[in-house]
Parts: structure tokens; sequence; C-alpha cells
């Protein structure tokens, strides 16, 4: 009979050369790799967790701090990015994010492969289906490279999931697609009763200083939401992005008005002050509203948009939705940055004092 120390024996060396003993395998080994599909299906592989990315999508600069609970593993973002962690409370919970470099890439995504190469990351985000353009710069430099597709909740729960993987925090993302799920079945249920009549047109727009741009509904962000919660998308028959005129909003007659929180000196008055647009129904119901900026733009979809959801809920229909904002924003600023949120701070990131006198805005004021 063979010792039962030496079947153990046995055993471990046969479970150590069959790689399952994933511990006794040198740091940085195959069994340590972190692999799977991006959006785009091409196989992402690191030998670990990435320690050094670089976003040059917009959003995900700030998603990735979320996910890491710091700035460390942010080695370069896009400067449209960092406009927003400078300007927004992000830049007060992680001060050094100023010296993150945003030389990496062009507003446009473009690669700038020199600076690029000199952050040495072991991934870089980029967009997916806009052309190899912006994408071959940076894999003919040898580099990781993750590409992630923009329009759906879906996609955005499946980039936030694969971002978490990336960087080594996996159980970071469970917490985070729990809440989005919950929040967005609240406000289906409660939307499902609002019939036709009785959701307003609003006219979201991405642009509105140097030129003034809507959407369709297909494939946007911004739509979904404000369908979710109850309103129509009042450029619902555009294809695409579309440069349009003040002519043109006068027509649609938006019942509500939300100003993109791209643009740092866009604000209501730009409604209010102009001939054509101060007769629509918005302006004179006092139904515009500037987009929040939190620790990202509440706009396009991020780690943040369950509070976007409920604040554009609660404007859109005051009736059916009375969630308490600034409670949820306290309570998910922690989780999110393990970050107590002061009065000032919720002030500034819904803008109290720029929204004017807009109707149903005093709900958002510190009692």
């Amino acid at each position: 009979m063979v010792p039962l120390n030496r079947i153990i024996s046995r055993g471990l060396l046969a479970a150590a050369l069959s790689g399952l003993l994933v511990g006794s395998l040198p740091r940085g080994a195959a069994a340590q790799e972190i692999v799977f599909k991006d959006q785009e299906n091409r196989e992402v592989r690191l030998a670990k967790a990435a320690e050094r990315t670089v976003s040059i999508v917009i959003p995900m600069a700030s998603t990735v701090i979320a996910l890491d609970g710091s700035t460390k593993k942010l080695v370069g973002m896009n400067p449209t990015a960092k406009s927003a962690v400078m300007e927004g409370i992000l830049g007060k919970i992680f001060p050094e994010a100023k010296d993150i470099p945003s030389d990496v890439t062009a507003p446009n995504f473009v690669p700038n492969v020199e600076a690029l190469t000199a952050a040495n990351p072991d991934l870089v985000i980029q967009w997916g289906g806009r052309g190899n353009d912006i994408v071959a710069p940076i894999t003919n430099a040898g580099l990781n490279t993750m590409l992630i597709l923009y329009g759906s909740e879906e996609l955005t729960r499946e980039y936030m999931t694969m971002t978490a993987k990336a960087l080594g925090k996996p159980e970071r993302i469970t917490d985070l697609v729990e809440w989005r799920d919950k929040v967005q079945k609240d406000i289906e249920a409660k939307a499902k009763a609002i019939p036709e009549d009785k959701r307003p047109k609003v006219l979201y727009l991405g642009n509105a200083l140097s030129n003034i741009t809507a959407s369709g509904t297909k494939g946007n962000y911004n739509a979904w939401y404000i369908e979710l919660v109850g309103g129509r998308n009042a450029s619902a028959d555009l294809n695409g992005t579309v440069t349009i005129n003040k002519e043109q909003i006068a027509e649609w007659d938006p019942d509500v008005i939300l100003l993109n929180a791209f643009e740092a000196k866009l604000g209501v008055d730009w409604v209010y002050d102009d001939p054509i647009l101060s007769l629509t129904k918005a302006a004179q119901n006092k139904r515009v509203y500037k987009m929040p900026l939190g620790g990202y733009r509440w706009d396009p979809p991020n780690q943040e948009s369950p509070l976007s959801w409920m604040w554009s809920a609660n404007l859109i229909q005051p009736d059916v939705f009375k969630y308490d904002v600034r409670s949820q924003m306290k309570t998910y600023y922690k989780m999110l940055y393990n970050y107590d949120l002061t009065d000032a701070d919720i002030d500034g990131i819904l803008w109290i004092k720029e929204q004017g006198d807009a109707a149903n805005y005093a709900q958002f004021e510190a009692r």
C-alpha cells in the first residue's frame, strides 16, 4: 500500500503541474492572466490586473477612478474628461487628478502615440465602432487596447464590468450594477401607467454655443433615459446627431429643454434671453435645466447614471416621481468615492443657484 502522505504529495505535484494551484505559481504566470473579449469581440489579454490605464474614452476616466477607489491606476485621459474632473467635484475628492496627463489624445479621440507610449500603459480604453483610424495607432504601438461601444444601458454595464475585471476589481462592479438595476426597474414600474398624452416633449441639446446639436432616438442614451422617466424625445425624427437651428427648436416647441454640462459657459439664460427660444413652452413654463456635473457630467452614461435618472424623473414627471436626490447622492458618493458630500457640494453639482427659478427645482435645495 502506498503511504497516504506520498499520495497527497503526488496529488499536489500533479495539481501544480496542471496549473490548478494558482498560489504556487510564480507571480505573473499564465494562471494570473486576465483574458476577456471586448465589445468589438477582440481578445484582451493582460498578464495581471492593469496598474497603468489610459482612457481615451471621455466618461471612462472617472469610471476607472470610481472602480478602483483612487486615481493610482489612471495614467492618462482625454482632455475633455480632465476638464470635467477639474471643474467638478472629483477634483476636490481627488486633487492629485490634476497631475494626470491629458496629452495622450486629442478631444476627438485621435491618440497621441508619443505621449501614449510615454505613459507606458498596461491597458488603453478606446472607442469601438468608430473606424480603425483611432485604433490602429494604438495597437501598432504594441499597446493592449480594450474597445467599448456606446448607446445603451446594456452596453454601459458590459464595459463597466470589463473594466472592473481588467483592473482586478471584479467584486467592485456587483453593487454598482445592482444599484443601476434597482433604480431602472423602480422607474419603469412607476412610469408604466403614464399615458402618452401626459408624456412631455423633452429636448436635450448636446451642443448650444458654437453650434446647436440634437439627436434622434436610435443609439442615443439621452433619448433612452428621457423615455425611461416618462418623456418623449422631441428630436426623435432626426437620423443620428444633427446640427440644427433655433427655428427648428421653435417648431418642435419642447415642453422641457435639457442643456448639456459639457459647455461650462452654457446657462439657462441662453434660452430665456433668446427672442426665439424664449417663446417655447419650456421657456414659458420655466422648464429649462442644465444637466448636473458630479464625478462626471450626468448627460452620458457613467457610474453616476442612476442619480441622473432620478433627477430627470423628478423634473420631467414631478407628479409621479418624488426621489430624495440629495439623500441618494450622499449615499452613493460614499459608495462610489468613499466621500461624504456636504450640502454645499450638492448645491454645486446640481447648479442650484445657476438654475434660477426653474420650475420644481426648489425640491433639490437643502432642507
